[in-house]
């Protein structure tokens, strides 16, 4: 397929023609699905912890004595029933990563650009970069563009000014096209690559 490439200024610089083995498949939402899962489940920190009762420090003496009380028969103030006592079957630290085959990692890449390119909202710039890192102008120059809410996808290396421009600009995310990644593509609202990102985005795939 083909896209018009634009500067950041808005004005026309050509056309580029994008791979439709990447940018124009059916897109599948039960792949998207799990590679989105299988990237929060590694991001979750899974330090979450309550004391059970072998934790708690409190003492060990029987409550009170068996018989004679009237009472349930008790042994340690630490079990769960009793307040200060330790949490039966609580949360313990633990990791929530789980496998995802590589080859579906991939695919839910592709699947989540070709979403993209079948709802129009993915945008090809010619380069990112800025003479000085006035947060302002990149502002005015997205603006120009339509852009609120959206994944900017840089080269290889970004230019360290419009990287330090666009740090303070709400829902606007920047990233090296290594970075690129299903969650940041279909959380943000139109998909914007530079010039060099399609080029290593084909490249990956080739």
């Amino acid at each position: 397929m083909d896209i018009k490439i634009t500067t950041l200024a808005g004005q026309d610089a050509g056309k580029v023609q994008l791979s439709d083995e990447i940018f124009g498949l059916d897109p599948r939402e039960d792949i998207l699905q799990r590679v989105v899962r299988w990237q929060l489940a590694k991001k979750q920190q899974g330090t979450h912890k309550a004391k059970g009762r072998s934790e708690i420090a409190r003492t060990g003496a029987k409550m009170y004595k068996q018989k004679g009380t009237g009472r349930a028969r008790h042994h340690s103030a630490r079990a769960p029933q009793f307040r200060g006592g330790g949490k039966a079957h609580g949360p313990v630290v633990r990791s929530h990563e789980h496998d995802l085959p590589k080859k579906v990692r991939a695919l839910g890449l592709k699947h989540a650009l070709s979403a993209k390119a079948k709802a129009s909202s993915i945008i090809v710039v010619d380069e990112l970069k800025l003479a000085e890192a006035k947060t302002k102008s990149l502002v005015a120059s997205l603006q120009s563009l339509g852009l609120t809410n959206a994944l900017v996808i840089g080269g290889a290396e970004l230019d360290a000014n419009f990287k330090l421009a666009a740090t303070n600009i709400p829902n606007i995310d920047v990233l090296p096209v290594q970075g690129i990644n299903v969650y940041d593509i279909l959380r943000r609202g139109t998909l914007v690559l530079s010039k060099a990102a399609v080029e290593a985005l084909e490249e990956r795939f080739k």
